[in-house]
C-alpha cells in the first residue's frame, strides 16, 4: 500500500467516524450522514482509481454500469420512500451489504481454482460467506414481515431448534473442509446456500414487535461480513467501516434488548409475539371501553396546563406527524407546555419516532426520551398516545405473568387523563390485552390517527 493510498483510507476512516459521532444527536444527524457519504465516496473513488488500469474494457463496464445502477436505485429509493416503510429500506439495504460481502469472498476463492485456501485468507472469506449470507436471507425475512408480504407472528415449527442446530452443526463443517482440505466451489458454494438457509430459519420465528432488534442485530452481522471481506481482499478502509458498522450495530442490538427488558437470547429464540388474547388484562378485570369524541378531546386538551403527546407507529403508518404538529401549536398558543415521549422501541426502528417528528420540524428539545419523562407523567393532564400499544403496557409493570413483565415502558397511565387514538381494539405486535385502554381515566377515539388529529385540532381552534 502507498503512503497516499494509506493516507486517503486513513482520511475516509476519519470521515466515517466523524460521520457516527455526528448521528449520535437530531441536531447534527443529516451533517453526519453527509460526511460519512463524503467518507465512502472518496474510499470507493480512489480504489477504482488504483484498479482502473488492470480493468478490461468488460470489467470497466461492468463497473460503470454498476455504480450507475446503485446510484439511480439508491437515490430514487431513498426519495421516494415513505417514512413508514424506511425500516423496510434499511432492513434491504442492510441485507444488499451483507450479500455483497459474501460475493467478494466466493471470487477470491474461485481465482484458488480449488486449491486449498491459506488460513489468513480462507478464514476471513468463509467468515464473509456465512455472515454475509445470514445477513441477506435474515435481512430479506425482516423486509417481508415489515412490508406484510408475510405474517409478521414468529413462525415456529416443532423442533425448530434441533433443526436450526443441525444446520449450524453442518455449515460448521463445511467451513472446515474448506479451511483444511480443498476450496472446491462445490464445498463454498454449499456453504453459501446453507448460510442463505440458515438466515431464513434464524429470523422466521421472531415476531414483527422485536423486528428493530433484529434489524440493529443483521446490521452488526454485514459490518462484520464487511470487514473480513476487506481481510480477503487487502483494503483498509472496507477493514475499518465494516469494524464501526459491526462495533456500533452490537452496542445498538444491546441497547435496544436493555430498552425492551429482555435478554437478546429471549428475542432471538423465544418466539415473542404469538397472539394471546386476554392476556395482559388482569382476571375478572373490567373491559368497559369509554369511547371519546374529537369535541370533548378537544376541550380536554384545550384547557389542560400540561399534555404529553406519546408517537407510534399508528401515528407512522397514518403519516399524521404533521397534523400532530398543528394540534401542539394551537395548544401551545392556547399557554399549554407540550411535550414528546419517545419509547427507545416505539415504531419499528430505533429512532424511527425522532426521524418521524423530525420532518414535521417538531423542535429537538420536546423530544423526550423514557428516563427522562417517566417522571414527569404524574404531573400531567393528558397524556395523547397515538398508535402506541405495547410500549404504554401497564402489564409490564403490574402483571408477572404476561410476556412484556418486566419491559421498561412510558408509565401514561400515571397521568390524570389518558386518551388513546387507535383504528381498532386490535392487540399490538407483542399480541396482548392492554389494561390502559380499560382504565377509567382513559378515553378511545377510534379511526384514522391522521383524520382523527386533524378533527380535534380543528376543535381545538373553534373553542
Amino acid at each position: 500500500m502507498t503512503v497516499a493510498t494509506a493516507f486517503v483510507y486513513l482520511l475516509a476512516a476519519v470521515l466515517f467516524i466523524l460521520g457516527l459521532r455526528f448521528l449520535s444527536s437530531p441536531r447534527g444527524a443529516r451533517r453526519g450522514n453527509w460526511v460519512a457519504a463524503a467518507g465512502m465516496v472518496l474510499a470507493v473513488g480512489w480504489t477504482v482509481v488504483l484498479l482502473w488500469p488492470h480493468f478490461t474494457p468488460a470489467g470497466a463496464l461492468i463497473c460503470a454500469l454498476g455504480f450507475a445502477l446503485g446510484a439511480v436505485a439508491g437515490t430514487v429509493g431513498a426519495r421516494t420512500v415513505k417514512m413508514t416503510a424506511m425500516p423496510q429500506m434499511v432492513a434491504m439495504f442492510n441485507g444488499v451489504g451483507g450479500g455483497a460481502a459474501a460475493l467478494v469472498a466466493v471470487s477470491e476463492l474461485l481465482g484458488l481454482h480449488g486449491a486449498r485456501p491459506a488460513l489468513q485468507s480462507g478464514f476471513p472469506s468463509v467468515f464473509a460467506i456465512v455472515v454475509g449470507g445470514v445477513s441477506f436471507a435474515g435481512s430479506g425475512i425482516a423486509f417481508a414481515k415489515l412490508q406484510e408480504l408475510m405474517t409478521g407472528t414468529p413462525i415456529t415449527y416443532p423442533g425448530q431448534q434441533a433443526v436450526n442446530a443441525l444446520l449450524a452443526l453442518i455449515i460448521l463443517g463445511l467451513c472446515v473442509l474448506v479451511l483444511g482440505v480443498t476450496g472446491a466451489a462445490p464445498v463454498f458454494t454449499a456453504l453459501l446456500l446453507l448460510a442463505l438457509v440458515f438466515g431464513v430459519a434464524f429470523v422466521l420465528p421472531i415476531g414483527g414487535a422485536d423486528m428493530p432488534v433484529v434489524i440493529s442485530l443483521l446490521n452488526a452481522f454485514t459490518g462484520l461480513a464487511v470487514a473480513a471481506s476487506g481481510f480477503v481482499v487487502g483494503n483498509f478502509a472496507l477493514v475499518v467501516a465494516g469494524t464501526l458498522v459491526g462495533a456500533s450495530g452490537t452496542l445498538l442490538t444491546k441497547l435496544m434488548s436493555d430498552a425492551m427488558g429482555r435478554s437478546l437470547a429471549n428475542i432471538l429464540f423465544g418466539a415473542f409475539g404469538r397472539p394471546q388474547e386476554g392476556v395482559g388484562l388482569a382476571a375478572g378485570g373490567d373491559r368497559t371501553v369509554r369511547p371519546g369524541t374529537a369535541e370533548d378531546i378537544a376541550t380536554m386538551l384545550a384547557y389542560s396546563r400540561r399534555v404529553i403527546i406519546v408517537p407510534g407507529y399508528g401515528l407512522a403508518v397514518a403519516q399524521a406527524q404533521h397534523v400532530v404538529r398543528e394540534l401542539a401549536d394551537q395548544l401551545e398558543r392556547r399557554g399549554v407546555e407540550v411535550q414528546y415521549a419517545i419509547h427507545p422501541v416505539a415504531g419499528r426502528m430505533p429512532g424511527h419516532m425522532n426521524v418521524l417528528l423530525a420532518e414535521a420540524d417538531v423542535p429537538y428539545d420536546l423530544l423526550k426520551e423514557m428516563d427522562e419523562i417517566n417522571p414527569e407523567f404524574s404531573r400531567t393532564d393528558v397524556v395523547l398516545v397515538i398508535g402506541a400499544n405495547d410500549v404504554t403496557n401497564p402489564a409490564a409493570k403490574n402483571e408477572p405473568g404476561s410476556p412484556i413483565y418486566g419491559m421498561p415502558i412510558l408509565e401514561v397511565d400515571q397521568a390524570q387523563s389518558v386518551i388513546v387514538l387507535k383504528r381498532s381494539m386490535a392487540s399490538g405486535f407483542a399480541g396482548i390485552d392492554n389494561p390502559l385502554f380499560y382504565d377509567p381515566k382513559t378515553s378511545m377515539l377510534f379511526g384514522d390517527a391522521k383524520d382523527s388529529v386533524s378533527e380535534v385540532t380543528a376543535e381545538v381552534t373553534s373553542l
